[in-house]
């Protein structure tokens, strides 16, 4: 069975910038990639808030820029996802889709998170040309513009009130005739004229030519007061929440009610020694691409400490 010092699972930010600290601490490391090499940013057209990007650069080509920089710094990169684990005791058994089996030292889990989408064609039909499910990354796109947020709790509320100060409209399309947000959330969406909440509201479908320009909305769902009509728009934001992919670690790790990895003290560490999670899958508050990295670099630095020890 192979032995490997460092083993890293995803491949997004935080995968690849563990690799390449990894690599440079001379580890060895072996990176599974996952079902998505890049992770969440592939879907992403243009990335304009990580630095070293003055002119911003694509999902796409930003993460291939990280897959290159660990390549060259002799990362071993592998198509595969992992489908079980083994963490009672260290060296570490990992299965690769369903088969091979494998051994580790160490091993930074930074499969990510995967944003809630209500199953519609049309969210598929217009990934990354009007239909986003992260305001803080894509908002900058659509100032002066008329935009959608789908969810009514604390998140929906905190994109809606984001993006209230770079769109010219918000409509806040809410399932329930209530919002589920905190109070204060409530009361700034609720008093913010740029905002109007949509109660009793789902969608059922986007119309555009080649991106988004319209919403299909149906009011009051099973009801005798059942109504179908549409709204101009030019963003479509999902804010129903994310799934940290963590499900196969759950047997040995330590999470938190929705999934996310717990982390001790701030740092990488989880409950397991010699097991460190980054990016994504332990963090569910800020989720951007820069954190993830910051953390995958954190993760090698303590995966190299722990084989020091």
């Amino acid at each position: 069975m192979e032995l490997i010092k460092c083993l890293i699972i995803g491949s997004g930010p935080a995968g690849f910038t563990a690799a390449i600290y990894a690599s440079r601490a001379n580890l060895s490391p072996v990176l599974y990639e996952g079902p998505q090499s890049g992770g969440q940013l592939i879907t992403t057209t243009v990335v304009e808030n990580f630095p070293g990007y003055p002119e911003g650069v694509s999902g796409y080509d930003m993460m291939e820029d990280m897959r290159a920089q660990a390549t060259r710094f002799g990362a071993d990169i592998r198509n595969g996802i992992i489908t079980s684990v083994d963490f009672s005791s260290a060296p570490y058994t990992v299965t690769v889709d369903g088969a091979v089996q494998i051994q580790a030292e160490t091993v930074i889990i930074s499969t990510g998170a995967s944003a809630k989408y209500l199953g519609l064609p049309d969210e598929t039909k217009y990934a990354g040309r009007g239909v986003s499910a992260c305001a803080t990354c894509d908002g900058f796109f659509f100032r002066k513009k008329t935009v959608a947020v789908v969810g009514g709790g604390d998140t929906a509320c905190e994109e809606a009130a984001y993006l209230s100060t770079l769109a010219a409209k918000v409509y806040l399309i809410v399932r329930k005739n209530y919002l589920r947000a905190s109070d204060i959330m409530q009361k700034r969406v609720l008093e913010n004229p740029k905002i109007e909440v949509l109660f009793g509201h789902n969608a059922e479908g986007l119309t555009g030519e080649n991106k988004v320009q319209g919403v299909k909305l149906v009011k009051d769902l099973g009801l005798p007061t059942e109504e179908h009509y549409e709204r101009e728009i030019d963003g479509f934001f999902l804010a129903i929440g994310h799934k940290p992919n963590s499900d196969v670690f759950k047997p040995w790790i330590d999470t938190d009610e929705n999934g996310y990895i717990k982390t001790i003290n701030g740092t990488p560490m989880t409950n397991i020694p010699g097991v460190f999670a980054a990016g994504d899958v332990a963090d569910p508050t800020y989720r951007q691409a820069i954190c993830a990295a910051a953390s995958g670099c954190k993760a090698a630095i303590e995966a190299e400490r722990y084989l020091n020890k």
